[in-house]
């Protein structure tokens, strides 16, 4: 399986947050729901359509599990709310307990064994194993060489601080630009892969 990560992104790299004000105010962040005046219904949307449909499972951090289990099981009805709450999903937690795994085909994946277990998922057969928000889960898939693409919708915005999944740990890494599309709302779509991955 591909790992490909998928993110909304200020242009100064926070991806904190950006679906609603009390999604995460870790940190003091105040700036919630971000990206909402530069949603584009085709170019952003599609982008986010298209990633799921690619898509054989699902991967998150436990925050952002927890933030989605609470929202998407109401919202079937839509072909993209019917694959997110049908499609088999992973979440990385010490703390979740089994029991607690309500949404529909989650599996937990524990935080101390995780970087094992997803090496084990990225190495078998089949489709993307697609992560959304999860950034100090991306950190870690970015840090340790286990991330294929990275798909960053990149608003027009300046957040001045908050939550990102890039490594500060010195390492270089080179990417390779795939392709990109501009929505009219100023956004930039991107995918990128590791340029040794070719």
């Amino acid at each position: 399986m591909r790992i490909v990560i998928s993110e909304f992104m200020s242009l100064d790299g926070v991806v904190q947050a950006p679906g609603g004000p009390d999604e995460d105010t870790e940190g003091g962040f105040a700036h919630g729901g971000w990206s909402h005046p530069f949603f584009d219904p085709e170019v952003v949307g599609g982008f986010f359509s298209d990633a799921l449909a690619n898509a054989e499972a699902l991967l998150f951090g436990r925050r952002t599990w927890q933030s989605m289990a609470a929202a998407w099981p109401e919202r079937g009805g839509d072909p993209f709310a019917d694959r997110m709450n049908a499609i088999p999903k992973y979440v990385v937690s010490e703390t979740l307990a089994d029991t607690a795994l309500t949404w529909n085909n989650t599996t937990r994946i524990a935080g101390d064994k995780a970087v094992g277990r997803i090496r084990e998922l990225r190495e078998s057969d089949g489709g993307d194993l697609l992560v959304m928000g999860s950034p100090t889960l991306v950190r870690t898939l970015l840090r340790e060489g286990l991330v294929d693409e990275l798909r960053l919708v990149i608003m027009p915005v300046l957040l001045g601080g908050g939550k990102t999944i890039f490594p500060d740990d010195g390492a270089l890494r080179t990417l390779e630009l795939v392709s990109t599309d501009t929505s009219g709302t100023g956004v930039h779509v991107c995918v990128y892969r590791p340029a040794d991955a070719r």
